[in-house]
């Protein structure tokens, strides 16, 4: 009779172990689910940087007067490193329906480039900008 109540003991503390794993298996998931909510999140707010920047860029561009530059490179200075915006501009050989040039328009391309975990990343953005003359 002894026999068989040790082992129902023994059979309770495998459950229990057993227990413990399938808890320490779940802590460590969701760890792991809180870090790559982090990252995502860093991540989304560091492209909502660049939007900013490409979005007071351009509209830096339009609001000055006169041609916008050929080519041009700013840096700034983020969080979470440093932007490089590269403008380029090249005038928009557009035609109207009659086959007439229409002459100052241009079209510009800013492009940002930085690096994200020692991987670079770019994000481009093309507009035009008419100046009359």
């Amino acid at each position: 009779m002894r026999r068989d109540r040790d082992s129902l003991c023994g059979f309770a503390l495998y459950e229990v172990l057993i227990g413990v794993t399938i808890f320490a298996i779940g802590v460590l998931t969701l760890g792991r689910s809180v870090e790559n909510c982090m990252n995502a999140s860093a991540l989304s707010t560091q492209e909502d940087r660049v939007r900013q920047i490409l979005a007071n860029q351009m509209a830096e561009i339009q609001a000055t007067p006169g041609a916008p530059d050929e080519k041009k490179e700013r840096k700034f200075d983020t969080g979470y490193g440093p932007i490089t915006v590269v403008q380029q501009s090249i005038p928009a050989e557009m035609k109207t329906e009659n086959n007439l040039e229409v002459r100052g328009i241009n079209r510009v391309t800013l492009t940002a480039k930085w690096a994200r975990s020692g991987v670079n990343q770019e994000r481009r953005l093309e507009f035009y900008v008419y100046r009359a003359g």
